[in-house]
């Protein structure tokens, strides 16, 4: 009876290359299967739950990395370089869109009211009524696990930007998350 190594999945490394080098197209296919339910879940709470552009920035994000793939140094994850594409595209469409990316207003965040006798919300769809760049923050921090220094670089602002819109994107979410009667009895 022979004894099997504990992963028979090629690293995504020698599959890139296969794409590069011969243009496999097994190896493409099994690394979009490999990162595409992450990079579409990460890009869907990017865009506030905006399906059709969430599709829309992974399929360009993937014609991107293919595109620039020669160019990948591997001093990161693949996974990790895709999100990074993703994210830079979900600016770019903010921008398109003539949202203003990351001027966070607190008086837009705490001016989130609810009605008497609100029904709560779940955490996915608080996320989605949150300000296009707290959400951002918020996501790239407390979701997939970048630091506030990895967030500056990937956003173009500083360390202390990124930890004041966490903060401000997490008291947000509070509000939105806490039933009235909760908040008031606290007071």
């Amino acid at each position: 009876m022979s004894s099997k190594p504990e992963s028979l999945d090629p690293s995504d490394r020698s599959l890139a290359e296969s794409v590069m080098l011969d243009g496999d197209e097994q190896a493409f296919r099994t690394l979009y299967r490999r990162h595409t339910p992450r990079l579409y879940q990460f890009t869907l709470r990017i865009l506030a739950g905006r399906e059709q552009d969430a599709e829309d920035v992974v399929q360009e994000t993937w014609i991107k990395a293919t595109e620039k793939l020669d160019q990948f140094r591997w001093e990161s994850s693949l996974g990790t370089w895709l999100m990074g594409i993703a994210l830079n595209l979900c600016r770019a469409l903010f921008r398109r869109q003539d949202e203003r990316w990351l001027e966070m207003r607190e008086d837009l965040a705490l001016s989130i009211n609810r009605p008497e006798g609100y029904e709560p919300i779940d955490l996915e769809d608080a996320l989605t009524k949150l300000p296009s760049g707290y959400r951002t923050v918020l996501v790239l921090h407390d979701v997939e696990g970048f630091t506030h220094e990895e967030i500056g670089r990937r956003l173009e602002v500083s360390s202390n930007t990124s930890k004041s819109q966490l903060f401000h994107a997490r008291r947000a979410l509070r509000r939105m998350l806490t039933p009235l009667g909760s908040r008031e009895a606290r007071t």
